[in-house]
């Protein structure tokens, strides 16, 4: 009976040893992935902001300047081009509404992002763009890779519409979590009006014919947890200039927004709460299950060792009775 066993024992020993492994390297590559129906909303506040007044087209410092962002996965269009790019696809359609203190909006500008599932990498398909002008993005946006590392990435700009790198900074802890600080500076460049204009019946080509141009900078921060490549806060230091022009008046510039861009408290609350619970799920896959079978992989192993000893050993030797007496005879 101890050899029957300690053959069994052998083959859990084995079996888990060799799961082990396959959990990590091939299970989660295929498993992780950012689902398809995805939704999400995010809501960032610029206090005591500059805004472009258009009336008189003069800079004003606001109270407050709120920017909704909103991130739906459209699961229709997911399906269509799995079908020709052969691997997981998300399409997530955002949308970046900027208003000001009395309610009215101020931009508004839609996407359509589409990348791989399970790495986060552009997936180039018909459909993404930016407001409208179709792109080719390089890099990643709005989301890091699982298992983020500690170096540079390069990251899509919506507003210029380029890539640059997004800087590593360091290791902190934000609110419990270990997380890494990424920084990136996107220099003064000339970028599109928005399509949507606050003021009605302005377009961006009846600005074009008065030679005013807008210009960007901005200062781009984000706090990241490792494991899920999830941002659990992000800031902006963020500036735009109407610059030359007829419609200033001979000015030659004016801002139109500038602002110290912040996740509100309550969302903040609420993402570090869901990327807490991802976290766990992942680390399942990748640490948790992988290192826990391989620890049991050992222990069946060696037991499995000590009753192939045990049976291996020969029966210890019976003490011989003593001879029973025999008569005495004359």
């Amino acid at each position: 009976m101890r050899r029957k066993a300690s053959l069994i024992l052998l083959a859990l020993a084995v079996f888990f040893a060799a799961l082990s492994p396959l959990l990590r390297w091939y299970a989660f590559p295929h498993l992780a992935k950012i689902p398809a129906n995805e939704y999400q909303t995010m809501v960032l506040e610029a206090k005591n902001a500059t805004l472009l007044d258009y009336d008189g087209l003069v800079a004003r410092t606001v109270p407050k300047v709120t920017i909704v962002q909103t991130l739906k996965g459209d699961v229709e269009a997911s399906e269509k081009i799995e079908k020709t790019a052969g691997r997981d696809v998300v399409v997530w359609d955002g949308l970046s509404y900027v208003q000001g203190p009395d309610g009215k909006m101020v931009s508004k500008v839609p996407e359509r992002y589409i990348f791989d599932a399970h790495t986060q990498e552009p997936v180039h398909a018909t459909g993404e763009m930016v407001d409208g002008d179709p792109v080719r993005r390089e890099g990643i946006e709005f989301k890091w890779p699982f298992l983020t590392e500690k170096r540079d990435y390069e990251y899509f700009d919506a507003q210029t519409r380029t890539t640059a790198p997004i800087h590593y900074k360091g290791t902190q802890n934000f609110r419990g979590l270990e997380v890494y600080y990424f920084e990136q500076t996107v220099p003064w460049t000339k970028v599109a009006m928005p399509r949507t204009m606050p003021v009605k019946g302005i377009t961006p080509q009846d600005i074009a014919k008065t030679g005013t141009t807008r210009w960007y900078t901005t200062v781009r921060k984000f706090w990241v947890e490792p494991v899920t490549g999830a941002p659990v806060y992000g800031e902006e230091i963020h500036k735009e200039e109407l610059r030359g022009g007829t419609l200033l008046g001979g000015r030659a510039k004016v801002t139109a927004f500038a602002g110290h861009v912040k996740m509100r408290e309550d969302y903040i609350e609420h993402t570090v709460s869901v990327i807490k619970s991802n976290r766990t799920l992942v680390l399942l896959l990748t640490a948790y299950l992988p290192w826990g079978f391989l620890l049991l992989g050992a222990l069946l192993m060696s037991l499995s060792l000590y009753l192939e000893a045990r049976a291996r050993r020969p029966d210890e030797p019976t003490a011989a009775e003593p001879a029973a007496p025999q008569p005495v005879t004359a």
